[in-house]
């Protein structure tokens, strides 16, 4: 069975889209099976990214090990069972078809809640929450007082995972390993990075989720995206020597990967 990874938070901008394809190549990079499938079924920035790495690949000659994308199939309305919801089937008939032959499955969720996006987090062994270093995203998961110190409770999207669990516990499945990362996070101790941090670590224990690092606000993210590249591919194509950023951004998706705890996944990559 292969190992469901969701990347949802129902707020655009996060950096879902940056972390699934990272998250995606470093593991295709290991020798794994990856399947990706993007929900976000206007933009498809998950799904360009597989495109432009394609096209890369057969320009340039050099054999990358990618996550294979698959868009989710077409039904017809008539073979649906009475009641059933026609993106339900659509995302169960792209699992079912992946799970043989995938060691993970990533599913890049939209910025948005939609209904794929609600039965796509109910399916996730781990569920990777990007959110911005700000509490203006931190709303998202839960409220909190004037000060940003005291929670008054959970958000919407916290709600929505709550029942993707319920559902999971219901079907008799193992519970979501549940990973908030902390994205654009600033370099200095200011007083609205420790705020963040204080308030996660507090929420984490109330309604269940770890709380890792992820990626600093850093250009070569926008650059690599037109040639469908990761910071893992750079010496492959030609680039010899990584600045200081580029070494800085590399360890932090070690760092991830790592914090993940993903089943079969070590250090050496």
């Amino acid at each position: 069975m292969a190992h469901i990874i969701v990347v949802g938070n129902e707020k655009g901008g996060a950096g879902k889209s940056t972390v699934s394809m990272h998250v995606a190549t470093a593991l295709a990079r290991m020798g794994k099976t990856v399947s990706a499938l993007d929900l976000d079924l206007r933009q498809k920035t998950f799904g360009r990214y597989s495109d432009n790495r394609k096209a890369f690949v057969a320009k340039s000659g050099v054999d990358l090990p990618s996550p294979f994308y698959h868009e989710l199939p077409e039904v017809d309305q008539s073979v649906l069972d009475p009641g059933e919801n026609l993106y339900d089937r659509r995302l169960s008939e792209a699992v079912a078809s992946l799970e043989p032959d995938s060691d993970f499955i990533i599913i890049d969720c939209p910025g948005s809640h939609t209904r794929l996006s609600q039965v796509a987090h109910s399916l996730a062994d781990t569920l990777i929450t990007p959110l911005n270093d700000s509490f203006v995203d931190f709303d998202l998961l839960a409220h909190v007082d004037a000060d940003g110190r005291k929670i008054l409770g959970p958000s919407v999207y916290s709600e929505m995972v709550w029942n993707a669990r319920q559902l999971r516990a219901q079907a008799g499945l193992k519970p979501i390993d549940w990973v908030v990362v902390r994205n654009r996070v600033g370099a200095q101790a200011m007083v609205n990075k420790e705020k963040m941090g204080a308030a996660l670590d507090n929420l984490a224990k109330r309604i269940g989720f770890r709380v890792a690092s992820g990626f600093n606000e850093r250009v070569i993210f926008r650059e690599l995206f037109p040639r469908g590249l990761t910071l893992l591919d750079l010496k492959d194509v030609g680039v010899k020597q990584l600045n200081i950023s580029n070494i800085a951004a590399r360890q932090e998706l070690r760092d991830l990967i790592l914090a993940l705890k993903l089943p079969g996944i070590d250090a050496n990559f």
